[in-house]
């Protein structure tokens, strides 16, 4: 299902945004947005009738200044958002996802993960686990995990909540969009390497994370992440130059009509350019793939308020917009 995004002053920040779009019955195509709802196919504007977003990243430097001009104006067509289906803005070859990224997000999880026959007071456990992450970050360790493409959806998309997950919960994050190659890079090389940002809602089952049949094993992200539509992405990718501060943006997700998470990415233990950094020590980034950042606090476990059938999530960060997706159970 495709929900069209409502009128407002300006969609994003900066003069364009790059989505993938398609017409009732058509074919996906990359596509340049302002900030108006107005609409360029960039197939025709450049001229190359195979042309994808990810295509575009792929020759991000020479690409982004003949974008800057055609937002600017010259002779091509425009036509308006309302009547397109918004896809998921880009097809990642992978996607690399972070946990334990925000300081209030993991002292909170610490507390609702209580194990077993731990009776300390809540002040101390979370003074634990506020030691925890001032090591972590004086050790300069972020968490990086590997996500599927295959769980990603559109931004308006309704997501399906599979009848095994017995605690699907929400975590809205900012998505590093890579627009060149990244491999044992510097920090300040990474940034280089970033085309853009978009929004990224992380859903993840809280009661399958940890393995109990294997408790020394650890996390299971595969089967508490990825199932078919657990990342709603998008709707855009605003270029990094139109975001002044990547560090200072307000992630907020509301639960029908309800504001569950508000938090500034200032909240971060590793910023943006520093997760791509560390990811690229180990793994090859590709021009389109993307780094989520991790979650906030204000999960549904905090909250004691899990997802369910007919939930309402919208999503927005400073200068990305907004993504708005509908929880359906699983029909068997």
């Amino acid at each position: 299902m495709s929900v069209k995004p409502e009128p407002t002053s300006a969609l994003f920040a900066g003069p364009f945004a790059l989505a993938t779009l398609s017409a009732p019955d058509g074919p996906a195509f990359p596509a340049l947005v302002t900030p108006d709802g107005r609409v360029t196919d960039l197939r025709t504007a450049l001229s190359d009738d195979s042309l994808t977003t990810r295509g575009l990243l792929e020759s991000w430097d020479t690409a982004l200044p003949r974008l800057r001009d055609l937002a600017a104006g010259g002779d091509v067509e425009r036509r308006p958002l309302d009547g397109f289906r918004v896809h998921a803005p880009v097809e990642p070859r992978q996607v690399f996802q972070s946990g334990a990224n925000y300081r209030q997000h993991v002292i909170d999880l610490h507390v609702a993960h209580r194990a077993p026959g731990d009776d300390r007071p809540e002040e101390e456990r979370r003074a634990e686990a506020a030691e925890i992450m001032d090591r972590r970050a004086a050790e300069d360790l972020p968490y990086v995990f590997i996500g599927l493409p295959s769980a990603i959806t559109g931004p308006y998309d309704d997501v399906v909540l599979p009848a095994w997950a017995e605690k699907p919960d929400w975590e809205l994050e900012l998505a590093v969009v890579i627009g060149r190659t990244a491999h044992r890079v510097s920090v300040a090389e990474a940034a280089r390497c970033i085309a853009g940002y978009t929004i990224a809602n992380d859903l993840t089952d809280r009661a399958t994370v940890f393995r109990r049949d294997m408790p020394a094993i650890g996390t299971d992200w595969l089967r508490s992440k990825n199932a078919p539509g657990f990342t709603p992405l998008g709707p855009w990718i605003v270029p990094a130059e139109s975001i002044a501060n990547p560090g200072d943006l307000r992630v907020t997700l509301e639960l029908n009509g309800e504001t569950m998470q508000d938090e500034s990415t200032q909240d971060m233990i590793f910023d943006a350019a520093r997760m791509v950094a560390y990811a690229s020590q180990t793994a090859r980034l590709l021009p389109g793939d993307l780094v989520l950042t991790g979650s906030p606090a204000g999960n549904g476990m905090h909250w004691g308020r899990l997802l369910r059938d007919g939930d309402v999530m919208e999503g927005s960060i400073t200068g990305l917009g907004v993504q708005r997706t509908r929880c359906t159970a699983e029909v068997s």
